[in-house]
């Protein structure tokens, strides 16, 4: 079935789990309309390169934009700044440990230009259960026993992809991110898919990507194994730095 979004045909999903090609997304980059949470369908959808966004007053959307904001852990820029605050130990970063906590928070956070959020309670219930099968992660930085800053998102082969984040001190969420690109790096992960641009990413070097090449390059990575079940944190901030390039071309010499 078809829902026309400003006379662009999409694909009006039924209770069938199966998605349209994403190729043919709309200028606004929607794959299709309706659906639900199932972690099935959660699970295809990322499978092929599409992920949800609901928006108030709006059927379920899915996504998948052209171009795709992405990131190579392994070529990564990291400030000297953050690299400085990385090595004084004042957070400790840790995965899994605190799933539906972070992906509340980063609905509960106040965005600039943004009312309301797109996390609904839908959305939470569905990523909750994507978590317990061991496909949807939380990176989260603490303060002690406060939990400052973090992000979830979801791992398929060797790619990762990024859902929200949120810090309610400086730096919190840049810590937990480049602690987990880090880990990245050990673990073969190649891919952060970041979905759209922003500043804050782009400071680490991510990139924009024609969506051609992105489902191309998505699909032959979550062809590998998957890193499944819950994930540990086996380096510390000031060890994970270690493993991300030294520089890179938007720092000089």
């Amino acid at each position: 079935m078809r829902y026309t979004l400003r006379a662009m045909p999409v694909y009006l999903l039924t209770d069938e789990l199966v998605f349209p090609p994403p190729e043919g997304a709309s200028r606004e980059g929607v794959v299709a309309i309706g659906g639900d949470f199932r972690v099935e369908r959660l699970l295809l959808a990322y499978s092929q390169g599409i992920f949800p966004w609901p928006t108030e007053g709006m059927p379920l959307l899915w996504f998948s934009p052209d171009p795709r904001f992405v990131l190579r852990p392994s070529e990564a820029y990291v400030s000297k700044s953050l690299r400085k605050t990385m090595r004084r130990g004042h957070f400790e970063v840790r995965f899994d440990t605190a799933f539906e906590r972070v992906i509340r928070a980063c609905g509960a956070a106040s965005r600039p230009g943004q009312a309301g959020t797109w996390i609904t309670p839908e959305l939470v219930e569905g990523y909750v259960k994507l978590h317990a099968l061991g496909y949807a992660h939380s990176i989260e930085t603490w303060r002690g026993d406060e939990l400052v800053g973090g992000l979830y998102g979801v791992s398929l082969g060797k790619i990762f992809f990024g859902e929200s984040m949120f810090a309610t001190e400086p730096d919190a969420s840049k810590v937990a991110f480049a602690t987990m690109l880090g880990h990245f790096i050990d673990w073969g992960i190649e891919l952060v898919d970041c979905q759209v641009a922003t500043d804050h990413l782009a400071r680490f070097a991510a990139t924009e990507w024609p969506q051609r090449r992105f489902l191309k390059t998505m699909r032959e990575l979550v062809a590998h194994p998957t890193r499944e079940g819950a994930w540990v944190a086996n380096l510390s901030p000031k060890e994970a730095i270690s493993r991300l390039p030294a520089r890179s071309e938007f720092e000089p010499a």
